[in-house]
């Protein structure tokens, strides 16, 4: 995708967002999260939520004193999956906004009250709102020439004049683009005050004013208010947070794919431990990874040369939990698939929604399909359980979550991306601060404790599960676009 030197910037540092906090937000805090698309009994189309990872990977390709918990809803299975949706509270008086939480970019932006093409209505369970600057009495606008604007974007712009507006722009590989300019206004946080006790505190944080949307995000019936990055930007909500001192410079997860919801916390996880971590391919914007080797049922699979050829000589794999399943090297995937199949040669495979590989199998897929170890630097090891990786579509119709990615970028490299067909029942720690990340199994609908750094408190953080109406997963799609288009400009 052709960009301009001012959308690539966008696109590189992901969604530009400023958090300054200006109380003291010492405590644990929580963000309520929804997910954007279960609902009991609903299925989604095949098709739309590998649609969505795709529209996510093309728009990446084009992005501490206290803890905050983030309150999740949703499943991550493939047949209901969605995105994970933040609650939080913006202006003064607070309004309500549902926005997409996503790794794999940095911005947070919502939709603005003169925004044009801007989605006005869904079927997910919730109202969407818009922001109106005027009727919020902590409302300011940034201009061109302030310290955020200078600082996102390299220095002044060589057109900027007094009273000129930051603005904002990025395009999308979909051909979706989103506009507008940065302004800066009150947040509203849950304070973590004890053992599952929260108290609400406000901030103060820029973000971006979305006024002109096109594509999938002016249209879609799954449209949600804005979208809040988690990458490791420097003006990403955790970067930004962390540099305020307000938090440590990691966050967690934990996906539960078999009741729904989950945990997803920011600061310092002291249980459960995370034993190893694994260090972050440095100087790249998203969270990859180094894979040493790929087993499957106990057996190596040989790895081309160039296999994970993405990051020059690095085997660099992306892990994304905004993308819902996990993308292969097309010339690694043949001869992986052959292994995951191999005890089942009689097995009549038949293709749904012309894309994804389904059978009838009436066992336990636990006893009939091998496990799937991806091994990393320092001996971290990722597990995937048939159970994990195979998902019921009706009955005893099972299909794999398991995708060949031919997305390229302009070099011709292929890629590798694991989301949360890998990802889920797992905590997962993104330690930005120390560039490694780690995970280890874990029941997702328990409890994690956060340190508190000023108290020397540990406080319990439980699973959420907030419920909403069910809908297609056009966003999620997107963000998989909106990473592999980042992904493509590091590599132009």
């Amino acid at each position: 995708m052709a960009a301009t030197a001012r959308i690539r910037v966008a696109v590189l540092g992901g969604f530009l967002v400023f958090f300054a906090l200006a109380v003291n937000v010492s405590g644990n805090m929580v963000f309520p999260v929804n997910h954007k698309f279960k609902g009991p009994g609903k299925q989604v189309s095949l098709g739309a939520w590998k649609e969505h990872d795709a529209r996510r990977h093309r728009r990446l390709l084009a992005g501490a004193d206290s803890a905050i918990d983030l309150q999740l809803g949703g499943n991550g299975h493939p047949s209901e999956a969605g995105l994970y949706i933040a609650k939080i509270g913006l202006g003064s008086p607070s309004k309500d906004f549902h926005v997409q939480v996503d790794t794999g970019s940095d911005v947070l932006w919502v939709n603005c009250a003169e925004c044009s093409n801007c989605p006005t209505k869904n079927n997910l369970g919730f109202k969407l709102t818009m922001y109106d600057a005027k009727s919020s009495s902590t409302s300011s606008k940034v201009t061109c020439d302030q310290e955020f604007c200078t600082s996102s974007f390299n220095g002044k712009l060589p057109d900027c004049k007094a009273d000129m507006l930051c603005n904002y722009s990025i395009s999308y590989g979909d051909g979706s683009t989103t506009s507008g300019y940065y302004v800066k206004d009150n947040i509203q946080l849950d304070k973590v005050t004890g053992n599952h006790q929260t108290t609400s505190t406000n901030g103060t944080i820029v973000f971006g004013c979305g006024a002109k949307q096109s594509g999938n995000l002016g249209k879609s019936p799954g449209g949600v208010d804005g979208i809040l990055g988690f990458g490791q930007a420097n003006a990403s909500v955790i970067s930004q947070l962390s540099s305020s001192g307000k938090v440590k410079k990691q966050f967690a997860h934990c996906l539960d794919n078999v009741k729904g919801g989950g945990i997803w916390a920011i600061g310092e996880v002291v249980e459960p431990k995370v034993k190893n971590t694994t260090p972050l391919i440095p100087n790249l914007p998203h969270y990859t990874v180094t894979v040493k080797s790929v087993e499957v049922g106990g057996d190596v699979v040989d790895l081309p040369t160039d296999l994970f050829g993405l990051f020059e000589d690095r085997n660099g794999v992306v892990i994304d939990s905004g993308t819902t399943l996990a993308y292969l090297s097309p010339e690694f995937y043949e001869p992986f698939m052959k292994k995951i199949y191999a005890r089942q040669s009689g097995l009549k495979k038949h293709t749904v929604d012309e894309q994804f590989t389904c059978f009838e199998y009436s066992r336990n897929v636990d006893n009939g399909f091998p496990v799937v170890k991806f091994n990393f630097k320092n001996s971290v090891v990722l597990t995937a359980y048939p159970h994990e990786y195979l998902f019921r579509l009706k009955d005893d119709v099972w299909c794999s979550g398991w995708q060949p990615n031919s997305m390229k970028s302009k070099g011709g490299k292929s890629m590798t991306i694991l989301g949360d067909l890998v990802l889920s029942n797992k905590l997962v720690l993104y330690d930005i601060e120390n560039q490694a990340i780690g995970w280890t199994d874990y029941n997702c609908t328990s409890s994690i404790k956060l340190k508190d750094e000023k108290s020397g408190q540990a406080y319990s953080v439980g699973a959420h599960n907030l419920s909403s109406a069910s809908g297609p997963i056009i966003g999620r799609l997107l963000a998989f676009f909106l990473l592999v288009i980042s992904m493509l400009q590091i590599l132009a």
